[in-house]
C-alpha cells in the first residue's frame, strides 16, 4: 500500500473540510469549488482502498520423479506436498502471535489458509493465494504474507552459510521449523525438488541431493535450539529493528539478540536499562557457528522499594 499517497489525500481531505466549514454560506461559488474538490479527494481515497490491497500470491512448482513434465504430477505426492507446505506456512503465521505448543492443533488454522487458484504454467505446480476473511483489516500486512516471506527466507538460508541459516532459524518457532523439515522430507522421500516464487524472489532446489542437504542442515543434530535463563542487565533495545544488547553478569560479556514478534511494547525495556534481571531466551546454533539469542518473554522486573523521605 502506498502510504504516502494515502496520507496526502487524508491531509487534503481534512484541510478542505475545515476550509468548507469556515466559508460563509453566501459564498456559493467558493463553496461549490471546495465541495467539488472534496468529492474528488474522497473518491480517490475510496478507489485507493479497493485497488491497493492485493492478497499475497506465491508460485510453488515441482520437478523430479513424481512429475511428468508439464503434463501432470502424481496425485498422492501433489496432495501430500502442498498440504505439508501449507501446514508449514500456517505454523509460521500462527507463531507470529504467540509461541506454539509442542503438540496439539495449530492455533487459528482456519484463519491462515492458502487457496490453490491455478496450476503453474511452464512446469507443474500451483499458484497459491492467501485467503483473508472480512474480519481482517485489508490495510495490514497479514500473518500469511509475512509467513510466506519467512518460509521462503528459511528455505533459501539452507542453501547459504551457517550464519545465514542461524539468523533466520533463530527467529522461527521450533514447531514451525519442524513443519518445514516435514515438507523437505516429503520432497526427499519422493525424490522431488521444488521452486518457490514470492514477491519477486525465487528459491529453487537444483536436485534431490540439494534437498537432502537442506534437510540435514535443518536437523536437530545440526541446528540446535535450547531455552536458557541468562542473568545480567539490558544495555539497550531498538524497537524498530527488534534487537537488544544484554550484559551477562558472570563475565560482563555483551550479547546481541532479537526479540520475538509475539512481544509487544518492547520499548518498555528501555525503562529498565542496567537493572539486574533474569531473561528467558531461545539459543540457536548451527554447526559450530556463533549462537543466536531470541528474547521470548518480557522479564519480570524486581520491584524496588520506595526511597524513604
Amino acid at each position: 500500500m502506498n502510504q504516502d499517497i494515502r496520507q496526502q489525500l487524508l491531509a487534503e481531505q481534512a484541510f478542505l473540510s475545515r476550509d468548507l466549514a469556515d466559508t460563509p454560506a453566501n459564498a456559493k461559488l467558493t463553496r461549490m469549488s471546495i465541495e467539488a474538490r472534496l468529492r474528488k479527494v474522497q473518491a480517490e481515497l475510496s478507489a485507493l482502498a479497493v485497488e491497493e490491497w492485493q492478497p499475497a500470491r506465491a508460485r510453488l512448482t515441482f520437478d523430479g520423479v513424481p512429475v511428468i513434465g508439464s503434463h501432470g504430477i502424481f496425485a498422492d505426492f501433489g496432495m501430500k506436498a502442498v498440504s505439508s507446505f501449507t501446514d508449514a506456512v500456517a505454523s509460521v503465521a500462527a507463531s507470529l502471535a504467540a509461541p506454539l505448543a509442542s503438540m496439539g492443533p495449530i492455533p487459528n488454522r482456519d484463519q491462515n489458509q492458502l487457496l490453490i487458484t491455478n496450476t503453474a504454467i511452464g512446469s507443474f505446480g500451483f499458484e497459491l493465494e492467501e485467503f483473508r476473511g472480512s474480519q481482517v483489516s485489508m490495510c495490514d500486512e497479514s500473518p500469511m504474507s509475512i509467513a510466506l516471506e519467512i518460509t521462503q527466507a528459511l528455505l533459501q538460508s539452507t542453501l547459504q552459510s551457517d550464519d545465514d541459516l542461524a539468523d533466520v532459524a533463530s527467529e522461527t518457532d521450533p514447531r514451525a521449523l519442524e513443519k518445514i523439515r516435514a515438507f523437505l522430507k516429503v520432497l526427499a522421500d519422493s525424490e522431488a525438488v521444488c521452486a518457490l516464487q514470492y514477491k519477486g524472489q525465487s528459491i529453487r532446489f537444483s536436485d534431490v541431493g540439494q534437498v537432502r542437504s537442506s534437510l540435514e542442515r535443518l536437523s536437530t543434530e545440526n541446528l540446535r535450539e535450547s531455552p536458557q535463563q541468562l542473568e545480567g542487565s539490558f544495555v539497550g533495545v531498538l524497537p524498530q529493528s527488534r534487537t537488544f544488547e544484554f550484559r551477562l553478569a558472570d563475565n560482563q560479556q555483551i550479547i546481541r539478540g532479537k526479540v520475538t514478534a509475539a512481544i509487544q511494547n518492547i520499548d518498555d525495556i528501555n525503562q529498565h536499562l542496567h537493572q539486574s534481571v533474569c531473561i528467558a531466551v531461545m539459543t540457536t546454533q548451527v554447526g559450530n557457528g556463533k549462537p543466536r539469542y531470541l528474547l521470548t518473554n518480557i522479564p519480570a522486573w524486581e520491584v524496588l522499594p520506595n526511597a524513604e523521605n
